[in-house]
């Protein structure tokens, strides 16, 4: 499997994932929130490693993740930004390393 079918794989799964919370009562935005923090969690090697590649401070890389998350979410859920951060990152503090 290459990187762009791995992608599209792991897309299709975190889609049906949503698509089960919501079906289980979960309302939309918070199973979006919690796809996402799954996906940064499950990141966070990739992240350590682009921080000691790049020479940036692990706390940059993984902000401008979840600030990317955070962006994706209140685009397409109806949430501030600021808000869906705040969630995102007690999810990485939480569950991370």
């Amino acid at each position: 499997m290459d990187d762009d079918q791995f992608t599209k794989s792991f897309e299709s799964l975190l889609r049906r994932q949503h698509v089960w919370l919501a079906k289980h009562g979960v309302p939309a935005a918070r199973a979006a929130l919690a796809i996402h923090g799954a996906v940064l969690v499950l990141s966070a090697p990739g992240m350590k490693a682009e921080a000691e590649e790049t020479g940036e401070p692990l706390e940059v890389v993984e902000f401008r993740a979840v600030q990317e998350a955070a962006a994706d979410v209140a685009a397409n859920y109806g949430i501030r930004e600021s808000q869906a951060a705040r969630i995102l990152t007690g999810l990485l503090a939480r569950y991370g390393d």
